[in-house]
């Protein structure tokens, strides 16, 4: 049995981005009411979000339990956001330039394997990444070389068809093997986006502060006090019994208001978007192995329909950035970033930037993918800054701390880890405010509001707020296997 909280509650999330859009999101279902105060205009509008990193496959230096967290939190949130999902699976490739062993990967290939078949035995509901005995495939050369002559059909289901395009394009002599594929899916941020506007702006529980930002915050007699600017009006005040901090890169200067300090570090990323015409062919995401920082730092690949894709490359002339990564100095919780990086988050890129590192990142994939040298700049960048908490750069799972305030912060590395903050913070919340018993539901009768929004729906508002946030309609439509009806 789980403790509901009682619905007289009221809970302020400031930041709207997918941490606190899923908090409310989830404390809104369970009839919490909620006050969402963002600065922006929209939601979700932060740094780049284009896969769920169901097992930690794309960082081969986390640590192997990590990737089986990182496992269970994409699995819940494929539930939660079944419709902001993108079903194609991830090829994990070792250059010859690379110093490590591709047969390396393979015994945390079994343990997250076997991490998959026991939640799906635990809970069937729990088998959105295929079957657990084909979570993972080995390819040698002659494997590949033997799919060279195949026709990927217009809807590949099996590895073997996903991987033909990666046959055909990608120069096989460049790799160690075997190459590896994972189901590893891709995540829109965009019908993520979608999901959570669509549900908030029209739930009873929930109350939309977008264009408003927190100006003070006082706890005082177990309440917390809160003033917050609209960009047009008079100040707004605001009583609450509980204060969730989910700004992101800006979660210090909460910090700093609120007297809760915490040390953290925050980086500035960006991927690029990319045009590439090559018909009707189906690619999984790719993702080319490299030590991060150098010039063959890792190559990510990743698809989008009609012919768009976003390229990561881990150099510091295309994804990561001079002084890119800074930590928070006392007194301030809140690590400053150059001006010049600020800048791009606050006002965008100057254009020569944008053609300069687009070209960067598509020669970058030209060196795996030769025929990608004809790809051309195909929107401004995803980028922003994340916050990571403590002090290792090397952290890919966080997600919430507490004090005793009645004070919440989210520092999320990953998206996939949102859900587990939300649902750390509506148990927190039981503990302090507990009221009737009720019976377990499963995560998506415990989201009624969400669950009813159709994929039509969400893909017609996803394809409006690429329009509106100036990228490609592209990266808001379905790329894959249909959709979960």
């Amino acid at each position: 049995m789980a403790e509901q909280v009682k619905t007289s509650l009221r809970v302020a999330v400031i930041g709207g981005g997918i941490a606190g859009s899923t908090t409310a999101l989830h404390l809104a279902e369970q009839g919490v009411d909620v006050t969402l105060i963002e600065q922006s205009d929209g939601l979700v509008n932060g740094p780049p979000i284009c896969h769920l990193h169901a097992g930690g496959n794309l960082y081969r230096e986390i640590s192997q339990q990590q990737c089986v967290d990182l496992l269970k939190q994409s699995i819940d949130t494929v539930r939660l956001f079944p419709y902001a999902v993108n079903t194609r699976p991830t090829v994990i490739a070792t250059p010859i330039t690379d110093s490590n062993d591709p047969y390396s990967l393979l015994p945390r290939l079994s343990v997250i394997q076997a991490s998959y078949q026991e939640l799906v035995s635990q809970d069937p509901l729990n088998a959105v990444l295929g079957e657990p005995k084909q979570y993972y495939s080995q390819y040698s050369r002659a494997q590949l070389e033997a799919l060279q002559d195949s026709e990927q059909p217009q809807q590949p289901l099996s590895h073997d068809e996903w991987m033909v395009p990666f046959a055909k394009y990608v120069d096989l002599d460049n790799l160690k093997y075997p190459v590896l594929v994972v189901q590893e899916f891709g995540l829109s941020v965009f019908r993520l986006a979608a999901s959570v506007s669509l549900t908030l702006e029209h739930h009873p529980k929930a109350h939309l502060k977008t264009g408003c930002r927190l100006e003070d915050a006082h706890y005082v007699n177990n309440q917390w006090h809160l003033s917050y600017q609209p960009k047009q009006g008079n100040k707004q005040q605001l009583v609450v019994d509980y204060l969730v901090n989910a700004t992101g890169y800006k979660t210090g200067t909460i910090d700093d208001l609120t007297n809760q300090s915490q040390k953290r570090l925050v980086e500035f990323k960006s991927a690029f978007i990319t045009h590439w015409q090559n018909s009707d062919i189906h690619w999984p995401e790719v993702i080319f192995h490299g030590e991060r920082g150098t010039p063959q730092g890792m190559a990510q690949l990743t698809p989008y329909s009609n012919g768009y894709f976003q390229v990561h490359g881990m150099t510091e002339s295309i994804t990561l950035f001079d002084k890119g990564l800074v930590a928070s100095q006392e007194p301030s919780s809140q690590p400053k970033l150059p001006i010049e990086l600020e800048a791009k988050i606050t006002h965008g890129w100057p254009k020569s930037a944008i053609q300069q590192r687009t070209q960067n990142a598509i020669g970058h994939m030209s060196q795996h993918i030769p025929t990608f040298a004809k790809a051309t700049v195909g929107g401004k960048p995803l980028f922003g800054a994340q916050q990571i908490p403590g002090e290792d750069p090397g952290l890919r799972v966080a997600d919430v701390s507490f004090t005793d305030n009645n004070y919440a912060r989210i520092e999320l590395v990953k998206a996939s880890s949102a859900f587990q903050a939300a649902n750390k913070i509506k148990h927190q919340l039981q503990r302090l405010y507990h009221s009737e018993q009720a019976a377990d539901v499963s995560i998506e009768r415990s989201h009624p509001n969400l669950s009813a929004l159709t994929f039509e729906e969400i893909e017609v508002r996803a394809k409006a707020l690429a329009r509106d946030r100036g990228y490609p309609e592209a990266l808001a439509i379905k790329t894959g296997t249909p959709s979960r009806s």
